[in-house]
């Protein structure tokens, strides 16, 4: 039952991500993402408190329901900013913090429930997403103007997300983003029986997994940061899937020719391919959002709603199904990434160089009226 506390985030993640990006298209960024927040900080509170599981899964499933606000209009609110190369250089540094937050995290919370248990690491939410809500109120912005603003009105909504969902090169991009990102995912899903028992070691040794990947992921963001401009999209894409399958195949070999895995050897591997995730996704994320300028905010919530559905698979059928054997987790993160690079390599063939930079008409025929 405890387990499902995590497939319950997810779900509820991945549906409401469906609708955090129209309402900030219709009624602003700033808005929605201060709900966010504040949802999210009293559902912390709830889940500290939770008498039962049952109270504890609907806490969590509301957890789930408004965290989304922060990833999905944020980089939506990055977009209505930044330009160009530009734009690529604050994506970038996005995803250096988007990808260290879930290293950081199961090593942060390992230590508040060793301390003091898990009502306590529901605590430690609840005022993270206080000071975080100060700092919103104080500091963030209004990037959507009212005169730019789209109506709230659902069957614009689902036509916006029908020529979304048929639009190719859109779905190759998102589905590849997950499945890099997934092969990573596999192992922090798994990370207390990689960890502890393929491993062998304890519950405060989480740094040496983690550690050597937040390096990865800062390396491949920073990286990322210093090409904008310098590098074309492609070429940029192609070293990151390069880097990716280096470092898969060096760890389909450490671990069919190694008996007894030591670290840090048995993380460089994970860690390198990191590198190669960060490198990607800034781009990956641009060309995304750039199909569809006038609906940012629905173009950024269906990414994050495929996001969703393939971690919670991973996380859910995956994880508990490869967990049992570091060659088994290797093979399933280099199908992944594997995958990944098949949907970025059939969005190349049928997408010409020269119309990769266009981006789509905006999908609201209607008139756009100020709210």
């Amino acid at each position: 039952e405890m387990q499902q506390t995590i497939s319950v985030y997810l779900i509820a993640y991945a549906g409401m991500s469906l609708l955090h990006g129209p309402l900030s298209d219709a009624y602003g960024r700033r808005i929605v993402i201060l709900g966010g927040v504040t949802g999210f900080t009293l559902a912390s509170v709830g889940c500290a408190l939770a008498p039962s599981i049952e109270w504890l899964l609907a806490c969590r499933a509301l957890q789930g329901v408004c965290i989304g606000a922060g990833l999905i209009v944020g980089r939506a609110l990055t977009r209505d900013l930044f330009d160009g190369t530009q734009a690529l250089k604050v994506q970038s540094l996005i995803t250096l913090f988007f990808s260290v937050a879930p290293v950081v995290a199961p090593i942060i919370g390992g230590f508040v429930y060793m301390l003091s248990g898990w009502r306590a690491v529901f605590w430690f939410l609840a005022l993270y997403g206080s000071a975080l809500l100060l700092l919103c109120l104080r500091v963030l912005p209004e990037t959507h103007p009212i005169a730019q603003r789209t109506r709230f009105v659902p069957r614009v909504l689902f036509a916006t997300y029908r020529e979304i969902a048929v639009d190719r090169r859109y779905a190759l991009l998102a589905v590849s983003t997950g499945f890099n990102f997934g092969a990573f995912f596999l192992y922090i899903s798994s990370a207390p029986a990689f960890v502890e028992r393929i491993l062998g070691l304890g519950t405060f040794d989480y740094a040496w997994f983690f550690g050597p990947c937040i390096l990865g992921m800062m390396t491949g963001a920073t990286l990322a940061n210093r090409m904008a401009g310098r590098a074309t999209a492609r070429g940029t894409v192609r070293l990151g899937y390069a880097i990716s399958a280096v470092a898969m195949l060096a760890n389909l070999a450490y671990w069919t020719l190694v008996e007894s895995p030591t670290v840090p050897w048995a993380v460089l591997a994970i860690a390198a391919n990191s590198i190669g995730i960060a490198l990607n996704f800034p781009t990956l994320s641009l060309k995304m959002l750039d199909r569809y300028p006038r609906n940012r905010g629905a173009a950024s919530s269906v990414q994050a709603f495929v996001w969703g559905v393939m971690t919670s698979l991973i996380a859910g059928f995956l994880s508990p199904a490869l967990s049992w054997s570091g060659l088994a987790l290797a093979l399933g993160a280099a199908a992944l990434s594997a995958s990944g690079y098949a949907c970025w390599w059939l969005y190349a063939r049928i997408t010409p160089v020269e119309a990769a930079a266009p981006v789509a008409a905006p999908l609201i025929e209607e008139p756009v009226e100020p709210v």
